[in-house]
């Protein structure tokens, strides 16, 4: 199956979430009330990082679509796009720039593994956050202006993602109590 014919298929969908792995309708694991409360402050964290630094940037939560490439798309948990009109019908980033997957036990191979030698194979993405909530860190993977990632691990502090010019509180990303 290609990306087009994947979004068709899926909008067609009454429940669940999916993405597409080379080809193949791969059905979303149900979250647990932990992963969906790190989920809401990280959305919450970043949307309050562009607030603050005045920056033409939306949030998404997961729902939207990150094309990797003709059979593969991916859907984080959150993203950020900037300086790009949000086309309200639209279930695809057109030019996502950081990306924000938070661990699970069922989801952390695949996240710290394909998705990253993925999502930076669209040109647009210069961050991709990592958020291990039970090891209680935020792995910050940055492409530097070489095309190089450097990669980050942070339990306290900020992170900086630039692009856009904004800063994170790890804090923010790493609420208690939901470890």
């Amino acid at each position: 199956m290609t990306v087009s014919e994947f979004l068709a298929w899926a909008a067609a969908q009454p429940q669940g979430r999916y993405e597409l792995v080379r080809g193949e309708v791969v059905a979303m694991a149900p979250e647990r009330a932990r992963h969906n409360l790190v989920k809401f402050a990280v959305a919450r964290a970043l949307d309050d990082a562009i607030k603050r630094a005045g920056l033409p940037c939306t949030v998404f939560t997961d729902g939207m679509t990150v094309i990797i490439d003709n059979e593969t798309s991916r859907e984080p948990d959150a993203a950020v796009q900037c300086g790009v009109a949000v086309d309200l019908d639209s279930m695809v980033l057109q030019a996502p720039l950081i990306v924000v997957e938070i661990t699970s036990p069922s989801s952390e191979r695949d996240d710290t593994g394909d998705k990253l030698v993925e999502y930076f194979s669209v040109p647009t993405i210069q961050h991709y956050l990592i958020v291990n909530p039970a090891k209680n860190v935020v792995v910050h993977h940055a492409r530097s202006d070489g095309g190089t990632i450097a990669t980050r691990i942070l339990s306290d502090g900020e992170v900086g993602l630039t692009p856009p010019g904004m800063v994170v509180p790890v804090a923010d990303l790493l609420p208690s109590g939901h470890a």
